[in-house]
């Protein structure tokens, strides 16, 4: 066993913390021979292109970045112009989880809504849709949503459709962070251009790394021109790959067949898996819908520290003892089963 990790202990604190798909490892060990352009000028890169607007449609463009906050940043500075403001969730990654790169490295205001399933709505939206025109209010220009939210829930073709209408007749653009798509997709059973393109929503920032990659995302304009200056920005916020062919090259072999898919499909059944379980045990409480591969429950006191002597997970809301615990694609019923047992005993133990 390698000294700096136990192989077989699987964890709910992130998917990201999961290891790389083994299909997606062969396609980087396919990807290193020989030389190809670089800075996107290759092979990988104009073939991921086909890829994606097989999934998104026939004017998706794709620009791949290193990571998902890149991903983000990139996509909401081309969307705006430097005094714009952008309209999001409380809860959004954006938001809570990016260490203020939106507004340090972006210069863009967040405009924030509390919500209690982490979705906006129309009327949500128009809390911070409005004062067009006044130079002394920072101007929104961008709707962002969640798909799968930062609470497991997930959006509905029409709940997204009732937003980018509501948004573009405002003249506001929409943003989709996507880093789950294939996870609220997946627990939809409906395929991402319904989630995106067919809804209206105009960029998306596409998510590799949760769902088995290496490293590495894409940032997806579906309605033309919605990005201007992409190319330039990503250069500019250190997003461009000089190989990108290796974050293509994952890209593909994560969508071309139906990877995404089963990984996502999978990950979504061990949430469902554990939730079933904890439900079951008494003191336990449940407190979001499982859309995707995301649990949400508060424990009694005490327990949610016994656990984390067995599995590393990570405090939603410690006043509350409300903990998130995620599913990855490698999650396995041995590990929910298990897990779900040490629940049953320290909440047992608590009582």
């Amino acid at each position: 066993m390698d000294r700096l990790h136990d192989p077989a202990r699987h964890d709910f604190a992130s998917d990201n913390y999961a290891g790389v798909h083994p299909e997606i490892l062969a396609a980087l060990a396919a990807a290193n021979d020989g030389h190809v352009a670089g800075y996107g000028a290759d092979p990988y890169t104009e073939h991921l292109q086909d890829v994606l607007r097989g999934h998104f449609g026939a004017d998706a463009t794709a620009y791949p970045v290193f990571n998902g906050t890149g991903a983000n940043v990139v996509a909401l500075q081309t969307m705006l112009p430097r005094w714009g403001a952008v309209i999001c969730a409380e809860t959004a990654h954006i938001n809570t989880d990016e260490n203020a790169a939106p507004e340090r490295v972006g210069g863009i205001k967040l405009l924030t809504v509390p919500t209690p399933d982490g979705k906006l709505t129309p009327e949500l939206v128009d809390r911070h849709a409005h004062g067009f025109g006044d130079q002394h209010r920072a101007q929104p220009g961008v709707v962002s949503i969640t798909q799968a939210t930062e609470l497991g829930t997930v959006y509905t073709p029409d709940e997204i459709l009732a937003i980018t209408t509501h948004a573009h007749a405002l003249g506001l653009r929409v943003h989709l962070d996507g880093s789950r798509l294939g996870n609220a997709a997946a627990g939809l059973d409906l395929p991402m251009r319904a989630l995106t393109t067919d809804v209206g929503v105009d960029v998306v920032s596409l998510g590799g790394t949760k769902n088995g990659i290496l490293f590495g995302e894409a940032v997806l304009e579906l309605t033309p021109g919605s990005t201007p200056g992409i190319a330039f920005q990503r250069k500019v916020d250190m997003q461009l790959a000089s190989k990108m062919r290796f974050v293509s090259a994952q890209l593909i072999a994560l969508y071309e067949g139906d990877l995404w898919l089963r990984s996502a499909r999978h990950a979504n059944a061990m949430a469902q898996r554990l939730r079933a379980g904890v439900e079951a045990v008494p003191g336990v409480r449940v407190t979001q819908a499982t859309d995707a591969n995301a649990v949400f429950a508060a424990l009694p006191p005490g327990v949610a520290d016994a656990l984390r002597e067995v599995r590393r997970f990570y405090d939603w809301n410690r006043a509350t003892g409300e903990v998130r615990w995620m599913c990855a694609f490698d999650t396995t019923e041995a590990d929910v089963d298990a897990f779900v047992a040490a629940v049953a005993s320290a909440a047992a133990r608590a009582a």
